[in-house]
C-alpha cells in the first residue's frame, strides 16, 4: 500500500502517517549487486496543507543489504533520513497527481532513497580490501628489479629535438 495523505483529513489540520511500506513497492530499481534494499522502509510523517502544496516532515528508515566494494563481504547498513522534509506542490509541473482526495507520496519518499544510497558501500572505514596472499620468494615478480627506469622521465630526457 502506497504512502498516500487524503486531502479531506488534511483540510481539518495535520496528519501523521506512520507505518511500513514494502520494498517492492517503493520500485526502487536497483541493478547495483552492491546494495539492495531490506524488506520495508519504516516511515513516521507528518502532513501539512498549505494552500496548493502539502508539506511532509519526518523520518524515514530502511535497512540495506551491501557488499562492501573494497573487501567484497557482505554487511546490513542503515539508511536513515533522520530530519526528511519535503515540499509537495499540488499545482504547476512538479505537482504529484491528486486521485480523489488523495495523493501519492511514494514517487516523493522513492526519490530521495534513492539519492541517500551508498555509492560505493564499504564495510568499516578503516577496510583494507581484499587479503593478498603472501609472496614467495620463488615466484616471479613479473618484472626483473634491474628492469625498473630511474625516474618516470628517463625516457623523455634522452630525446633530442
Amino acid at each position: 500500500m502506497p504512502v498516500i495523505a487524503n486531502l479531506q483529513h488534511l483540510a481539518r489540520g495535520e496528519v501523521i502517517l506512520k507505518d511500513e511500506l514494502p520494498a517492492a513497492e517503493l520500485e526502487l530499481g536497483l541493478h547495483d549487486p552492491a546494495v539492495r534494499a531490506g524488506p520495508s522502509l519504516r516511515y513516521d510523517l507528518v502532513v501539512e496543507q498549505f494552500d496548493r502544496a502539502l508539506l511532509v516532515r519526518g523520518r524515514l528508515e530502511m535497512t540495506l543489504h551491501c557488499v562492501c566494494v573494497r573487501c567484497l563481504s557482505e554487511f546490513t547498513q542503515a539508511l536513515r533520513l533522520a530530519e526528511w522534509t519535503c515540499h509537495v506542490p499540488l499545482d504547476g509541473e512538479e505537482a504529484l497527481p491528486v486521485a480523489g482526495d488523495c495523493v501519492d507520496l511514494t514517487p516523493r519518499i522513492r526519490e530521495d532513497i534513492l539519492l541517500a544510497l551508498p555509492q560505493h558501500p564499504v564495510c568499516k572505514s578503516e577496510c583494507k580490501g581484499l587479503v593478498q596472499p603472501p609472496r614467495s620468494s620463488s615466484q616471479p615478480s613479473g618484472r626483473p628489479d634491474n628492469s625498473l627506469p630511474a625516474s618516470a622521465w628517463s625516457e623523455l630526457d634522452r630525446l633530442r629535438f
